[in-house]
């Protein structure tokens, strides 16, 4: 992929110390984001697979900006990443996320003093669109054809519909995180735990193993080989062109169940461990029955008067 050529001016200053009264001056520090990723990514970031996508993020936004060295990150660099990312095809979702990653790398780098200013991020506005989960069937047929590749993949899928768990919780899962049917996911998205009660067949299926002497129920597995085994049983079933079903499917078809099975917004949204409700409203349409009884307290008892008005 070509790096871009654009440029941009590197600020100077004088230093406040040496610089006064002297007549001396001092280049200020200047640096790429790779340097600055390199320098706070463990400060800012846990371990796990978000802090792999963020390090692939920032990686990328350094590649837009070949490398340049700055002492200001301005608005003007911010506009041709984001330009760039557009061109290349991101979603306003995909670039409010990357924009997080760099909106974080670069307000520490400011308030370490790395940096003299911020530009002025502004959150793209996302489209709702359409949210695909599981039918049943397609659930049956699926788990089917990844039990026949592998029996420790078709647990891990049990798992994730069941629980709702993203695939990086539920693989960083040890035995220490399961207790009394209950399962307790520590290194999440949002960094803050949250605990969930087991279904009996989730259960099972992490207790299959239990005494196998792993340190956890899926460590056996990595998020690409449960990927590829993924891929090649929705090609196996008839949904090998349908890109939105991929591993992240099953999060969503569990909040979509709970949802149509009647369980409030607000206890979805502490089940899947949403930073914000309106993370968790885009399963609220799918609750159509929680308008029905609305229905039943406008119905007022029918009068003589109200009666004499219906034609026979």
């Amino acid at each position: 992929m070509q790096k871009s050529t654009t440029s941009y001016t590197v600020r100077w200053k004088f230093d406040s110390c040496n610089g006064v009264g002297n007549g001396n001056s001092s280049e200020v520090i200047i640096w790429s984001l790779a340097d600055l990723s390199r320098k706070y990514i463990d400060i800012l970031w846990d371990d796990g697979q978000h802090k792999h996508n963020v390090r692939s993020s920032l990686g990328e936004m350094d590649e837009i900006l070949a490398s340049v060295r700055f002492s200001s990150f301005g608005d003007d660099m911010l506009d041709h990443v984001m330009g760039v990312l557009r061109s290349r095809g991101n979603s306003n979702a995909t670039i409010n996320r990357k924009m997080a990653a760099l909106g974080k790398l670069l307000r520490k780098a400011h308030k370490m003093g790395d940096i003299q200013s911020l530009p002025e991020f502004r959150r793209q506005k996302e489209r709702s669109g359409r949210i695909r989960f599981l039918e049943e069937d397609e659930e049956d047929r699926l788990f089917a054809q990844i039990r026949a590749a592998s029996e420790h993949a078709w647990r891990l899928s049990v798992f994730l519909v069941d629980t709702g768990a993203r695939l990086g919780e539920a693989l960083g899962l040890t035995w220490n995180d399961v207790q009394e049917r209950r399962v307790t996911f520590w290194v999440t998205k949002s960094g803050r735990s949250r605990t969930v009660p087991l279904t009996p067949r989730a259960h099972d299926c992490l207790m299959a193993v239990r005494q196998s002497g792993l340190k956890g129920p899926f460590v056996m597995l990595s998020q690409q080989k449960y990927r590829a085994i993924w891929h090649e049983a929705k090609e196996a079933v008839g949904l090998g062109r349908d890109k939105d079903v991929v591993p992240h499917v099953l999060r969503h078809t569990c909040a979509s169940r709970l949802v149509q099975g009647g369980i409030d917004i607000r206890r979805v949204q502490m089940w899947l461990g949403h930073q914000t409700l309106q993370m968790t409203m885009r399963y609220a349409h799918l609750a159509t029955h929680d308008l029905d009884a609305c229905v039943k307290v406008l119905i007022r008892p029918e009068s003589e008067a109200q009666r004499g008005l219906v034609a026979p």
